[in-house]
Formats: structure tokens, C-alpha cells, sequence
């Protein structure tokens, strides 16, 4: 099984840090299909082949995710998207 870890840091109020979040897994979900929901600070997500969970912390944005052996050799695109979608919301 192939993982994904993602740390970045955000620099915002952890509310715009969670609609970050949000607007993220929107454009993931749609594109690949994702079911998630919200417990506490951090957004559960999974689908067949995938589970993960995005943490948001005062100063932080953390992504773990588990990719089954199909999405794995997707790992690259699925990591460069995510962090294109992080980096383009920062401040």
C-alpha cells in the first residue's frame, strides 16, 4: 500500500483553514470520487482503493492518506494535486 503525507503550513484562522480544507476535498471528491465528513478538526475521506484524513491545526494542514494497489501508481498525480490545491489556497 502506497501512502501519501502532507504537512504544509497555512498561516490563517483555523476557519479558513477548514474551508481550505473544504474547497479541496470538493475538487477531490469530484474528481476522484470521495466520500468524506468532519470529526472534530479533521476531514475523514475514503473510497474504494483510498482512505485518509486531512487535519487542521492552528499553524498546520496535515494529509495522510492510504492508497490501494490501483490508485498507488497514481501516488505522483494524486500528491502533485493535492499539493497544487493547498499551495494555491495559502497565505
Amino acid at each position: 500500500m502506497a501512502s501519501i503525507d502532507i504537512r504544509r503550513k497555512h498561516g490563517q484562522t483555523p476557519q479558513q483553514a477548514r474551508e481550505q480544507v473544504d474547497q479541496t476535498a470538493a475538487v477531490m471528491s469530484q474528481k476522484f470520487g470521495l466520500s468524506s465528513e468532519w470529526i472534530d478538526d479533521t476531514l475523514h475521506f475514503k473510497r474504494t482503493g483510498v482512505h485518509g484524513r486531512i487535519q487542521v491545526t492552528p499553524t498546520e494542514i496535515i494529509v495522510h492518506a492510504e492508497l490501494g494497489f490501483l490508485l498507488g501508481a497514481m501516488k505522483p498525480m494524486i500528491e502533485r494535486e493535492i499539493t497544487e490545491r493547498l499551495e494555491k489556497r495559502s497565505v
